[in-house]
């Protein structure tokens, strides 16, 4: 059964059990083309300042509550005491039921090195894993004909889950643009690929259980990072202090 959906200022954030979420996306592999956005407070942001991106982000089939705040967000507005659903997490439980269940598994995106050692890892950790393809693209927009080729050469490859990472907001309009041409279900998994590599940490389980995540991201990346956690993270506290007030007044006119 598909998680439920809870408004969460900007996004429609999926609500359930951790597990559910890991089998949707392998029950959606079976459905065709579909996309999951895999959200944090960055991509809250962005689709809360800019429309047309919000409605990509909420176009997806399914949406997981990332990021620790968003999971705190849920519970001060809705009163849901929600799971979290990191990427990080996803993609290896992802990649244990492809195995299991014999599901052709698609990387799109990320440097040609990272494609290198998905290609030698994998197979290691994941023995029996079907990689059905891998391709980096180039650091540019694609043309018309080589988004219908990337389509054509991922179809024929038989996968049935394609993993994208690109990073937020480039995975998600790629895979909202690719919806219509791919028969695969994809997810944006972003920084999960490097972490599953070894090529970057994570953070302790203490700083993860207290929404400290961001900050060991920003320890190892500061020149990359500062600037939208500084912008972000201040953003999303405001904006969820506006929207409790906005719910807290609403119910008291309703009483």
């Amino acid at each position: 059964m598909q998680p439920m959906q809870k408004q969460l200022i900007s996004i429609n954030i999926n609500t359930g059990s951790y597990r559910n979420f890991v089998d949707e996306v392998v029950e959606m592999s079976d459905k065709g083309s579909g996309y999951t956005c895999v959200a944090n407070v960055h991509m809250l942001v962005e689709a809360y300042s800019n429309a047309s991106f919000a409605r990509i982000v909420n176009g997806a089939d399914m949406i997981t509550p990332d990021g620790m705040p968003l999971t705190w967000g849920l519970k001060l507005l809705h009163g849901i005491q929600q799971d979290r659903v990191a990427g990080m997490d996803l993609l290896p439980d992802l990649l244990k039921e492809a195995k299991r269940k014999a599901i052709p598994v698609y990387f799109y995106g990320g440097t040609q090195e990272m494609m290198t050692r998905i290609e030698e890892g994998l197979p290691v950790r994941y023995p029996a894993l079907r990689i059905a393809g891998m391709y980096s693209p180039p650091f540019r927009p694609l043309s018309i004909e080589e988004m219908e080729l990337t389509a054509e050469i991922i179809n024929d490859s038989g996968a049935r889950i394609v993993f994208v990472i690109l990073g937020c907001p480039k995975q998600e309009l790629w895979m909202a643009t690719m919806k219509s041409r791919l028969r695969a279900t994809m997810i944006g998994v972003g920084g999960a690929v490097p972490v599953l590599l070894g090529l970057q940490k994570r953070a302790p389980r203490w700083m993860q259980r207290y929404g400290l995540e961001w900050l060991f991201r920003l320890y190892q990346e500061p020149k990359r990072l500062f600037k939208r956690y500084a912008v972000t993270n201040s953003i999303f506290i405001l904006l969820l202090c506006k929207e409790f007030v906005r719910l807290r007044i609403l119910r008291r006119n309703v009483i």
